[in-house]
């Protein structure tokens, strides 16, 4: 049996000089005893995986809501393709897969119900009480919010780990660090983590919206990289079946990421670090796309930002959603005895306006639902 020092030894042996070691991290905020047989950052993965906040993505939106059928990306699917990008990435690179895969697992535990529109609500509502982002409420699920040890708060990550999902920065993220070096970039791993998240959405909302027929596949056309993968595939955009929709994807994260690692491997070899300080340290992010595929991601986003996230389905139940959690809001604020027992007996530690926020962000989707019918159905059983 491999025992943990024999585990921190092999990373010495075979990851570059720049990744981050497990022996080497700055540890946690309470003092634990290290594991025989499993690395600090293998046990953050574990706590991660066993949370109730874990569990909750399942029923979490990503674009579609639950209801709307089996075959679409909820916010648990999704963590998993940043999980399963990112190990790849950071395999190539000689990097930390499993401080990858523990920040990508942790990056969306703060995901309200509804998606964006739910976050967008909740930090309306709290525009008075310090507002609401979810890479903040991530952060504060794993150091506050969980509580499955009687020694301490949260999951006590390690430093690393917490970083990662403190400084999570992309086009619908913005990370700022706050308590974990602001001014410092994060770890490549980290770094890593943020451009999976990015292929992931972009590819994977690409791929919903052309399952729901909310997108026309002769639109791809308009493309730039869509004409250069449909000839490189020869795929007839009016025959375009679920095959040719697989293809398509695959082929579009494949692109994706082989750019980023010849991009990244490229930095690194122009800016030669030699640890993990001088990776912080660096001018600008050593991990990325390339200019021409950073334009080819802009030109996507833009496409289904008009033609997916704009698309009337999905704006109306957005604004339904928003509607929903204000109503929750508001009822609870006017009388906090409507909350659950346990929910209440945070109150001794928080102020109002926050346990309400914290609860509703911890919802699922079919919950707030199920609750909105508790509190405003007068046929509905409380």
């Amino acid at each position: 049996m491999r025992r943990r020092e024999q585990l921190e030894e092999l990373e010495f042996l075979t990851l570059a000089p720049y990744a981050v070691k497990s022996r080497e991290s700055r540890g946690r905020d309470y003092p634990e005893e290290e594991h025989p047989y499993r690395t600090a950052f293998q046990r953050d993965r574990d706590r991660i995986i066993h949370t109730t906040a874990f569990r909750r993505l399942e029923y979490k939106t990503q674009v579609f809501v639950y209801y709307e059928g089996d075959y679409y990306r909820t916010r648990l699917t999704h963590t998993l393709e940043v999980a399963q990008i990112g190990r790849t990435m950071a395999r190539a690179l000689g990097l930390n897969e499993d401080l990858v895969e523990a920040i990508a697992l942790a990056h969306d535990l703060g995901h309200t119900p509804f998606g964006h529109a739910g976050e967008e609500a909740l930090h309306e509502l709290m525009a008075d009480y310090g507002g609401f982002d979810h890479n903040r409420q991530s952060l504060r699920i794993v150091t506050v919010l969980e509580r499955r040890y009687p020694d301490f708060p949260g999951l006590n990550l390690t430093w690393e780990v917490r970083e990662g999902i403190a400084k999570h920065t992309t086009e619908y993220d913005r990370g700022t660090g706050e308590n974990y070096e602001p001014h410092r970039f994060p770890s490549l791993e980290a770094q890593i983590v943020n451009i999976a998240d990015e292929i992931a959405y972009n590819s994977h909302d690409l791929d919903d919206g052309l399952r729901a027929g909310i997108l026309c596949p002769s639109s791809l056309l308009d493309l730039t990289l869509g004409r250069e993968i449909i000839k490189e595939l020869e795929i007839n955009v009016n025959a375009f079946d679920d095959l040719a929709r697989h293809r398509f994807i695959r082929k579009l994260i494949d692109w994706s990421v082989t750019d980023v690692l010849e991009e990244t491997t490229r930095r690194l070899r122009a800016a030669s670090p030699r640890s993990v300080e001088e990776v912080r340290d660096w001018a600008k992010p050593l991990a990325g796309f390339s200019e021409e595929m950073s334009g080819f991601h802009k030109e996507l986003k833009a496409y289904l930002l008009e033609n997916f996230y704009r698309h009337y389905r999905v704006v109306r139940m957005m604004t339904k959603a928003k509607h929903l959690i204000a109503d929750l809001f508001h009822a609870y604020m006017s009388e906090p005895r409507q909350l659950p027992d346990s929910v209440r007996a945070r109150l001794k530690e928080e102020e109002l306006p926050r346990v309400i926020c914290d609860y509703i962000a911890g919802m699922t989707d079919r919950f707030a639902l199920q609750e909105h019918k508790k509190l405003f159905d007068p046929s509905e059983k409380a």
